[in-house]
């Protein structure tokens, strides 16, 4: 019997975080990782799943004040895992001592070797509802799910994106709110129309195709 699906089982089968194909991460455990409750879709070895919780009370907090979109649970033991979310694209991020923005609803999976946080982004208030996300921090790999192809833009100059389609970003750059003054100027795809998320400084925004998928296909 022949097929590529064969050939990409043996190419794909080392330790870590890697694209078994652009829809789904493939994990050689040895160790623990954490992801987003839910993504597993197939695993082989002696392989354990704990709900993580918030990791700590003032991210217990965070999380029950702003509602941001990181269920986690915790993967540990010896084999392989498969992971996925409703067929969204996956990318992998390597941090090198460095500090990643990346919105709760994209987090797929990440190493446990590196500290994240809860926070607001700067402007917006707390009836600002959504605009909340998570700084990942020093060494390690985090996938990233996206609903669509995703375009990187590159940040010289003052930048706006649908704070739906916002998925990660450097966090050097200085994040703000810009409302649409004019009643009625529909001039994004999804829920941001009237606020968008404002970009200043150098670096990088990751803007998902779309404005994410419809609510009754979200994570409860």
């Amino acid at each position: 019997m022949r097929s590529e699906l064969f050939q990409q089982a043996r190419e794909n089968s080392r330790p870590g975080m890697h694209l078994q194909n652009n829809k789904m991460l493939r994990v050689g455990l040895d160790g623990e990782f954490l992801a987003r409750q839910g993504s597993m879709v197939a695993y082989q070895g002696r392989v354990d799943f704990s709900y993580e919780g918030a990791g700590g009370v003032g991210r217990f907090f965070k999380k029950a004040l702003t509602g941001e979109g990181l269920p986690l649970m915790r993967v540990s033991g010896q084999g392989d895992v498969f992971l996925a979310r409703d067929a969204w694209d996956v990318h992998l991020v390597d941090l090198e001592d460095e500090r990643l923005t990346v919105s709760g609803e994209n987090v797929l999976a990440f190493e446990s070797g590196l500290s994240w946080d809860i926070r607001r982004i700067e402007g917006a208030g707390m009836l600002s509802g959504g605009l909340f996300n998570t700084v990942f921090e020093g060494r390690g790999r985090v996938a990233i799910a996206c609903h669509g192809t995703p375009v990187l833009i590159d940040v010289d100059r003052p930048t706006f994106v649908d704070t739906d389609s916002a998925v990660a970003w450097s966090t050097s750059l200085r994040t703000g709110v810009r409302r649409t003054a004019k009643v009625g100027a529909l001039i994004g795809r999804g829920s941001g129309e009237a606020v968008q998320l404002s970009f200043e400084g150098k670096g990088f925004v990751m803007v998902q195709a779309s404005e994410g998928a419809p609510a009754h296909a979200q994570d409860a």
